[in-house]
């Protein structure tokens, strides 16, 4: 009998979240492109699992070029945008043959184009130009944008450009004002000069801005996984996002602790009375945190309880004092949907542990069996 703990994908909840992005993207621009954020292996979810799911996407974004050509595979024809760009020379050979879209945010990349356009005149780039305007990761600063921009309209092999951005505050304010405001005027100033297509919005802007921006090709992740952007301003339930994975075990083993004894390494953990606890198969082996401290939420038989004492590397306990009818074989959620419907949104676990929701449904790990819930999608008209 294989280890009770699996992680499930959700395909319908990633096709409902999708089609919240949706409406809220086009709240603005009617016409709007959602394109699905699957850089990370579909943050964790895994390409493969969450494709049936996306398929009524308007394009793919993502940064390798293998996880571009797992999607190729998978038999998607429409756009792939690479997120981070190319990195070198030889990665435009790979755009061309599997036709991906690309951003471009340094000098150099500008320099491989010329390069490539001397042996491949035939080739035809769709090339997303990229301005740093106060995230200070990558991009062209203004002062050098309208100079790439031309450049760019210079070489035969870009068939199209899109002006392009990365919000840093989407999420909340900065200074006291909208988190958009000074990097979104910033850019308008200068992409104004340069009529053609603009991708600004992250899931952030999505949810909280769609209705003040203007973005041709939205860019939905984080929310397409059932995480809030903006938690704990606003929860999963506020933005009516679904769980779309969930990380599950059972009770494997029941102890009981008097008062005065302790569970687990390190003794951090003493029993102040009488308790019933549970030993679950799971543990940072399998993706759960370590550091995450007794009391951190999960659901066992659909019902709330708590860590209790120090997590190891496969097993973990939890409180079943008020729990009577829970025992060996009962199920623990670590996060996402119970068998009595009950949910555990991840943000929630991932607060309690000092992080957020992306690092745990991407640090799931190889050991832990993924299966898919394939149950009906809903269908695009109904959303």
């Amino acid at each position: 009998m294989s280890r009770p703990i699996q992680a499930v994908i959700h395909l319908d909840a990633l096709a409902h979240n999708l089609q919240v992005a949706k409406q809220s993207a086009r709240q603005n621009v009617s016409d709007a492109h959602v394109y699905a954020v699957v850089k990370a292996n579909a943050y964790g979810h895994g390409i493969e699992r969450v494709y049936e799911a996306f398929k009524q996407a308007d394009g793919f974004a993502l940064l390798d070029i293998a996880e571009a050509k797992r999607l190729r595979a998978l038999g998607w024809q429409g756009d792939i945008l690479m997120l981070e760009g190319i990195f070198s020379l030889q990665d435009l050979l790979d755009c061309h043959q599997l036709k991906l879209s690309f951003s471009i945010h340094s000098a150099h990349q500008i320099d491989w184009l010329r390069q490539f356009q001397y042996s491949y005149p035939q080739a035809q780039f769709d090339v997303f130009v990229k301005m740093n305007s106060g995230m200070n990761r990558l991009g062209f600063i203004p002062e050098a944008y309208a100079e790439a921009w031309v450049e760019l309209q210079k070489l035969s092999i870009v068939r199209s450009l899109t002006h392009m951005m990365h919000f840093s505050d989407a999420d909340g304010e900065r200074f006291g004002e909208s988190g958009i405001q000074y990097q979104y005027q910033c850019f308008q100033h200068m992409v104004q000069q340069f009529p053609a297509p603009v991708t600004v919005s992250n899931s952030a802007a999505i949810l909280r801005h769609s209705t003040v921006l203007q973005s041709n090709i939205a860019r939905s992740g984080i929310m397409l996984y059932g995480s809030s952007p903006d938690y704990p301003q606003h929860t999963i339930h506020d933005w009516q996002l679904q769980p779309t994975m969930t990380l599950r075990t059972e009770i494997i083993g029941v102890q009981t602790l008097q008062a005065g004894q302790s569970v687990g390494y390190g003794s951090n953990f003493l029993a102040e009375k009488t308790m019933r606890i549970g030993i679950a198969a799971c543990g940072y082996a399998d993706g759960y945190q370590r550091v995450s401290p007794t009391g951190t939420q999960v659901l066992i038989d659909g019902q709330t309880s708590g860590l209790i004492g120090r997590v190891s590397m496969d097993m973990l306990a939890v409180d079943l004092t008020h729990l009577p009818d829970s025992d060996i074989g009962s199920e623990v959620v670590l996060w996402g949907k119970a068998s009595n419907g009950a949910v555990l949104p991840i943000d929630d676990v991932a607060k309690a542990s000092g992080t957020v929701g992306y690092e745990l449904m991407c640090a799931v790990t190889q050991r832990v069996p993924f299966i898919v819930d394939a149950r009906r999608i809903p269908a695009e008209s109904a959303a």
